[in-house]
């Protein structure tokens, strides 16, 4: 990136539109650099672009911008932008890890880690910066990284953005302006995702779970067949950069993943507790169901959203080593009927609004030894918790309690 200086905005009246952590942050830094917080506009991702008051400062000449961009212009050090629909944080993260674990000076950014406009001062030439990076923010970017990810592009955020193909263009700047000297790291699985390594001028290197060494899905700690996605992406970035593979190994097996990922958070007289609450509906749970096969108890349940389960439930049933699921919140009734027409021989225990130290110590009790217990409600938690995290963290307090109990 060039280290063009933002003297430009000493003195001049700046509107920062959405006051979320990056919106703030661009604020900070701007106050900094001498602006009054119009001759600029400062978006933050949550705020859609076309919206009519910004096409309007547009078109009375008014610069339109973003902290990303913003970043982008200011930093010294090579940055690795990661997007997709889905595993983008855990992708950043194992990508981080093993530059951290091969001496890199790196940092972990944007909807993860630290505020990005923040690690400026601290960035240097040989400094890396690892980027998630959301159709959001991508949406009005004219510069793409030294290093574009490109995960699964599936249909997401049609809420949001104006069609799918607004959706998948926004993606595409994450190529779009690379130089020869650029990497593109693409999964190839996904025919979206295929035709992006055809936009950019960079390198391209595809990858797949498929293709991803034996040596590489052998002894993990983070379960699951499509964190194999994210671990093929990482291992393809960190060879880029000219990590050893003896790295990258360790890195990679030693990786527990994201918190409320489908996280493990301990054993228990033989019996194995994962916190997946950051699942908040059908899709992520059914790869939670498909990601063990040992006997498996589920924790399912929350505030409704009006989600169809009848999905999940075919899957719970095909998938035959899940023995029981505890409902609760909401939804359990509808999870409850989902479950009834597919998951014959399945026990399903009605436990309401229950605490979750009940919910923890039921699920205990009717788990055999050597299963597994997940909580991956397949809902929204606003029903009987705070949020995502909170639910989390109360299932991982729980589950510590019940063992201190049992020592």
């Amino acid at each position: 990136m060039n280290n063009k200086s933002l003297v430009d905005f000493k003195g001049k009246k700046v509107a920062v539109i959405g006051l979320g952590i990056e919106g703030r942050d661009a604020i900070n830094f701007l106050l900094e650099k001498g602006a009054d917080v119009t001759e600029f506009v400062v978006r933050s991702p949550g705020v859609y672009r076309f919206i009519p008051e910004i096409v309007e400062a547009e078109s009375r000449g008014v610069e339109i911008t973003s902290a990303i961009k913003i970043f982008f212009e200011e930093c010294p050090a090579k940055i690795i932008g990661v997007t997709g629909t889905k595993g983008k944080g855990t992708t950043s993260t194992l990508i981080y890890e093993i530059l951290k674990s091969a001496g890199k000076d790196v940092y972990l950014s944007g909807n993860i880690g630290k505020p990005y406009l923040g690690l400026l001062p601290a960035l240097k030439e040989d400094s890396w910066v690892v980027l998630e990076m959301s159709s959001f923010q991508l949406m009005d970017m004219k510069v793409s990284p030294h290093i574009s990810v490109v995960l699964n592009i599936t249909e997401d955020h049609l809420d949001w953005h104006k069609d799918r193909n607004e959706y998948v263009s926004a993606k595409a700047n994450i190529v779009k302006y690379q130089s020869q000297s650029d990497f593109a790291v693409v999964n190839e699985e996904y025919e979206t995702s295929r035709n992006f390594a055809n936009l950019t001028k960079a390198m391209s290197t595809l990858f797949s779970k498929n293709k991803l060494e034996a040596k590489f899905k052998e002894g993990l700690l983070l379960r699951g067949e499509h964190n194999l996605e994210n671990i093929a992406a990482a291992v393809t970035v960190g060879k880029c950069i000219g990590v050893s593979e003896e790295t990258i190994l360790e890195t990679v097996r030693n990786f527990k993943g994201l918190e409320h990922r489908l996280e493990l958070v301990a054993e228990v007289d033989g019996k194995t507790f994962y916190n997946d609450s950051f699942a908040t509906g059908p899709q992520p749970t059914i790869a939670a169901v498909n990601s063990f096969t040992e006997p498996e108890t589920l924790i399912l349940g929350g505030s409704d959203k009006g989600l169809d389960y009848k999905e999940l439930g075919n899957a719970i049933a095909a998938k035959g080593n899940v023995k029981s699921v505890i409902v609760i919140g909401d939804t359990r009734k509808k999870i409850s009927e989902a479950l009834d027409g597919e998951g014959a021989g399945i026990n399903i225990l009605d436990l309401e609004y229950s605490p979750m130290d009940e919910i923890v110590k039921k699920a205990f009790e009717i788990t055999p030894d050597g299963g597994v217990i997940v909580l991956s409600p397949g809902a929204a938690s606003f029903d009987m918790f705070e949020n995502y995290k909170d639910r989390g963290v109360q299932f991982k307090n729980s589950v510590a309690k019940l063992k201190s109990q049992l020592l």
